[in-house]
């Protein structure tokens, strides 16, 4: 493996643990805090949301950049598939906390934002599942493995 093969490794690695990483966890407190109505933290978790979800962009990028002379192989195609549909479900949470910070902003009893907060968690947790599932076939398919 090449020094810059290395680097592109290392910053993959890097942006996997502190984009994803974080991005899961915000994700995972949404709906808690959602049936809490606490505004300000919501808030908060938006603007981390939209901060991780951007940075993760950096896994992708520089995971086709180490990958790129075999981007024909299956756990890649497998992986960047898993990526996108990952990050679709990502802009549809980031859509239902807009959504819900309306709803609770709007002081109506009848809308408590519900409908929301399973959302989020249901698409979190598979968004979860996604990230496990693309770290499972990179350690037993990556290099080295």
């Amino acid at each position: 493996m090449s020094f810059s093969d290395k680097v592109l490794l290392w910053l993959h690695i890097a942006f996997a643990i502190f984009a994803i990483g974080p991005l899961t966890a915000v994700t995972s407190y949404v709906p808690r805090y959602i049936r809490a109505r606490d505004l300000n933290v919501l808030r908060f978790l938006k603007r981390a949301g939209r901060l991780f979800g951007s940075l993760t962009l950096g896994v992708f990028l520089f995971g086709a950049l180490l990958g790129r002379s075999d981007l024909a192989k299956v756990y890649l195609t497998v992986s960047m598939t898993l990526f996108i549909v990952a990050a679709v479900l990502l802009v549809i949470i980031d859509r239902d906390m807009s959504k819900a910070l309306r709803a609770l902003e709007n002081d109506n009893p009848e809308d408590d934002a519900k409908v929301q907060t399973g959302r989020i968690a249901a698409l979190g947790g598979v968004t979860s599942l996604i990230w496990l599932v693309i770290l499972v076939l990179m350690v037993f398919n990556g290099p080295g493995s």
